[in-house]
C-alpha cells in the first residue's frame, strides 16, 4: 500500500498560550475526525506532529488515522523553526518509503506549517537540509500579525495568512487542511499521479488569504 505522508509543523511557542494553543489542539481533533469519515483518506493518509518552540520534537510520529491519538501540547519558549526543518528533514529520511526498481514507494508528501511569529534561530540552515530530501508540496500558514510571511515564502510552494489567532479562524485552516488531504488522497488514489502543484489543493476560505 502507498500512503499519502502528511507533516504538520505546529508553532507551539510561548506566543501561542491561550486561545490559540486550544484551538489548536481542537483543530488537530477535528481534522482527523473529519478525514475518518472519508474512506480514501482513512486508505491512504498517514499524519505526523512535528511541534517547535525553544526546541523541536516529533510529539506523533507518520501514524494512519485510525490509530491516531492526539497528545497534549503546551504553548511556551521561542520559535525554533530551523530546528523543526532540521527534524521534519530527518523524518522525511527515515519514515517515508522510497521507490526503488523492486517496489513503488510512498506518494510524495504534503507538508504544513503553520506559526504566529518569527524564527529565534537559523532557519535557513534547517531549509538547506530540508530541501536535500524533500520533493514534496510544502503549504505555509503565517497566523495573526506577528508571523514573518516572508521567511514562509522562501521555505513554502504556497503561504496561506490567517489575520487572527482566535479560535474559529484557526478552525476554519484546519478545515481546509482536512479538505487538502482529503482531496490529495482521492486524486492520488483516482490518477496515480502525485501532488507537487498548490492549484491541486481545495480553494481555502476566505478566512485563509493566499498571499503565495
Amino acid at each position: 500500500m502507498r500512503r499519502l505522508p502528511v507533516y504538520l509543523l505546529l508553532d507551539t511557542s510561548g506566543s501561542m498560550s491561550g486561545e490559540p494553543i486550544e484551538a489548536v489542539k481542537n483543530g488537530v481533533q477535528m481534522m482527523i475526525h473529519s478525514l475518518r469519515q472519508n474512506p480514501q483518506a482513512i486508505e491512504t493518509a498517514f499524519v505526523s506532529i512535528i511541534t517547535f518552540d525553544s526546541n523541536a520534537q516529533q510529539i506523533i510520529p507518520l501514524t494512519d488515522l485510525a490509530s491516531f491519538q492526539m497528545v497534549d501540547i503546551k504553548a511556551s519558549g521561542m520559535t525554533s523553526l530551523g530546528a523543526a526543518l532540521n527534524l521534519l528533514a530527518d523524518k522525511l529520511e527515515n519514515e517515508v518509503t522510497k521507490t526503488t526498481l523492486e517496489q513503488k514507494g510512498d506518494w510524495k508528501p504534503i507538508i504544513f506549517i503553520m506559526t504566529d511569529g518569527v524564527p529565534t534561530d537559523d532557519w535557513q540552515l534547517g531549509l538547506n537540509k530540508l530541501k536535500s530530501v524533500n520533493k514534496g508540496l510544502v503549504v505555509g500558514c503565517a497566523a495573526g500579525n506577528g508571523a514573518d510571511d516572508q521567511v514562509l515564502k522562501q521555505i513554502s510552494d504556497s503561504v496561506v495568512r490567517l489575520n487572527n489567532t482566535d479560535a474559529e479562524s484557526i478552525a476554519k485552516f484546519f478545515q481546509w487542511v482536512s479538505a487538502s488531504i482529503a482531496t490529495s488522497s482521492t486524486k492520488v488514489e483516482e490518477t496515480g499521479i502525485d501532488l507537487t502543484k498548490k492549484d491541486q489543493l481545495p480553494p481555502p476560505p476566505s478566512e485563509l488569504v493566499i498571499i503565495a
